[in-house]
């Protein structure tokens, strides 16, 4: 190997707002193998990754760099003179290829995967990213510029190279790029002719067993193979199915396979809105997302992952020994994530603070007993998975309903997770409710009439306390919080839940009232009311697919297939959404791709859809 060298410094230069057409943006495809995932920008510059795992150090991390006059951590193939770029997926398939034009005639085809497919009989996952560049037309002249950082973007690794690698050395973690480009104008970033087709393969630092370009080759027919098999066995609707594919591919790739948890979003400290502040690291797991999680999973048949995420929620309810649960959790059970401020990323188009860690994990939020108890009521009816629940996953269970039941009518954070005030909050209520009435459910199940019992009056009562103390006359309408003056969204799952039929008029008055409140243009945002940042600019997507799910549920069909199209046209050019929208230029903002948002998009295509029988 020769001699240590350094790559090139890095311009600190910030981007003013509201700068070039350059910009960072979400229109990002997104890349991996339920072990970690990349997200690339539409000239497939690789803008994220956190390695070794999604809550690991990025690696790439120009996403949080400010702009394009302020680079740090990307992974990039320059075609020089670029005039258009064309970005798509493979059919059913989480590979990614990317065409880049000049204006000369000249063009090239990026392909980018995270491999993954079945070897020895078991998930082959690396923390190993492939590129393979090939000419389409004419002399393209390209610059490949990789630029690796570590803590957040405050260093630069110092590199070695061989005849045909260049290892990229930092404090904890060592990435080694095996490729047949010339190394030498990798590292000095020299423009020059492509030729032929080039592969690129950066992961551990350990030698390949057989020529690069193979070895490209072979794992991207395998992984293209393994997506296209894998969508095979979904269960899709008649209507919508391209969309309800690239979703359930975007929670699967959000899946870290080794513990079964179903992390939030890809990315920290997306601002929900320009200059908001709202800026939050979502690179965990929420159980408030458990019970949708295995909903959407259950609908589309992904029985595996469902089982899996049910093993990961298992474990933390094993781990809660006074049935206590905290609203979100490290996806390898950590019980403590604190939050801090990065100075060294200056954010999102320069909007920040960068935050690492999420102080949520300390806040009190009541809803999550009953989102646990749902999820894991599945276990216990669901003959297709390996480990059906039975009495000991039951008494389990009923530690959480007994915090449900001395938890209704408590104040807490609330969905929404506000930081600096607490009130008893409907929806957080209900999920208590929803805790108790599944717990009789279970126990019906599992012919234990006497826990059925104790179960259904806890729930009889709860729900009469909800209903007596949510509702406002005044309004004609149940509030976000008991005693309360406003609505919020989460209150139109109160169907969905069971809690309330969707014609009882306790519910369309409701429902009423959210329209009026909430709906902006046709979006709706989680609340009005200000809260501790202010009041909210954006609406937040899963929020809209609660809206048209409870239209669907109304029997205002024709409302809700309209505005359901219309979300699929918000997404990006690949279908995926981030957490929120702007109802006036419909940019996406917020963490992404959003699990929540994916999920809803299921949902409601699967409620939407004609039936296969009715449309063949």
């Amino acid at each position: 190997m020769n001699d240590l060298s350094k790559p090139k410094p890095q311009s600190k230069r910030r981007r003013p707002k509201g700068g070039p057409k350059d910009q960072a943006s979400l229109d990002l495809a997104l890349i991996g193998n339920c072990s970690f995932a990349g997200l690339l920008n539409r000239q497939a510059r690789i803008v994220w990754s956190c390695v070794p795992r999604f809550d690991g150090d990025p690696v790439f991390c120009d996403l949080l760099a400010g702009g394009a006059d302020r680079e740090a951590g990307f992974f990039e193939i320059e075609l020089q003179g670029l005039a258009r770029a064309e970005q798509s997926y493979r059919r059913n398939s989480a590979v990614v290829d990317t065409r880049l034009y000049d204006g000369n005639g000249g063009a090239i085809e990026i392909t980018d995967f995270a491999p993954r497919f079945k070897l020895f009989g078991r998930p082959f996952r690396p923390t190993m990213l492939v590129r393979q560049i090939r000419p389409i037309s004419g002399t393209p002249c390209i610059r490949i510029r990789l630029r690796p950082a570590h803590g957040y973007g405050a260093g630069q690794p110092s590199t070695t190279r061989g005849s045909n690698h260049i290892r990229y050395v930092m404090p904890d973690l060592t990435l080694r790029l095996t490729t047949d480009a010339p190394v030498a104008y990798v590292l000095e970033e020299v423009p020059f002719v492509l030729e032929w087709p080039l592969t690129l393969i950066l992961g551990p630092d350990e030698s390949l067993t057989q020529p690069v370009a193979e070895t490209g080759r072979e794992f991207c027919e395998k992984t293209d193979e393994y997506w296209r098999e894998w969508c095979r066995y979904l269960s899709l609707p008649f209507e919508w199915q391209e969309a309800v594919i690239r979703a359930a591919i975007t929670l699967k790739l959000s899946n870290f396979e080794e513990s079964g948890a179903m992390i939030a979003a890809m990315t920290t400290s997306i601002p929900e809105a320009p200059d908001s502040g709202r800026n939050w690291d979502y690179r965990y797991c929420w159980l408030r997302d458990s019970y949708f999680m295995v909903h959407a999973l259950n609908r589309l048949g992904v029985t595996r992952t469902m089982e899996g995420f049910l093993g990961y929620i298992i474990n933390i309810v094993a781990g809660a020994p006074d049935g206590y649960l905290q609203p979100m959790y490290g996806i390898t059970l950590e019980n403590k994530l604190p939050e801090r401020e990065v100075e060294t990323l200056p954010g999102y188009r320069g909007m920040g603070p960068v935050r690492v860690g999420n102080d949520a994990y300390t806040q009190v939020q009541n809803d999550g007993y009953g989102n646990v108890v749902l999820a894991c009521t599945q276990s216990f009816f669901d003959h297709r998975v390996t480990r059906m629940g039975d009495a000991n996953l039951f008494r389990l269970l009923e530690r959480l309903g007994e915090q449900a039941v001395a938890r209704w009518d408590q104040p807490d954070s609330g969905l929404w997770e506000l930081r600096k005030r607490q009130t008893v909050h409907t929806f957080s209520s209900v999920m208590c409710w929803a805790a108790c009435d599944r717990l009789a459910r279970i126990a019906a199940q599992l012919r234990l009439d006497d826990r059925r019992s104790y179960w259904s009056a806890h729930a009889a009562r709860v729900r009469d306390g909800i209903l007596t103390q949510a509702w406002n006359s005044k309004l004609d309408s149940l509030t976000s919080s008991f005693g309360g003056k406003d609505v919020d969204a989460s209150l139109l799952q109160l169907p969905e839940l069971g809690f309330i039929a969707p014609d009882d008029p306790r519910f369309t008055g409701t429902f009423a009232l959210i329209e009026k409140e909430l709906r902006r243009s046709d979006y709706i945002f989680r609340y009005a009311a200000p809260d501790d940042h202010g009041t909210p600019e954006t609406a937040f997507n899963i929020c809209t697919f609660w809206y048209i799910d409870a239209l669907a549920l109304m029997g205002r069909i024709d409302e809700a297939r309209e505005l359901f199209e219309n979300m699929l046209g918000r997404r990006n050019h690949l279908g995926l959404l981030s957490e929120d929208l702007d109802p006036h230029n419909n940019e996406l903002w917020g963490n992404f791709p959003q699990t929540y948002s994916m999920v809803g998009l299921i949902n409601s295509a699967m409620r939407l859809s004609k039936p296969w029988e009715e449309a063949l």
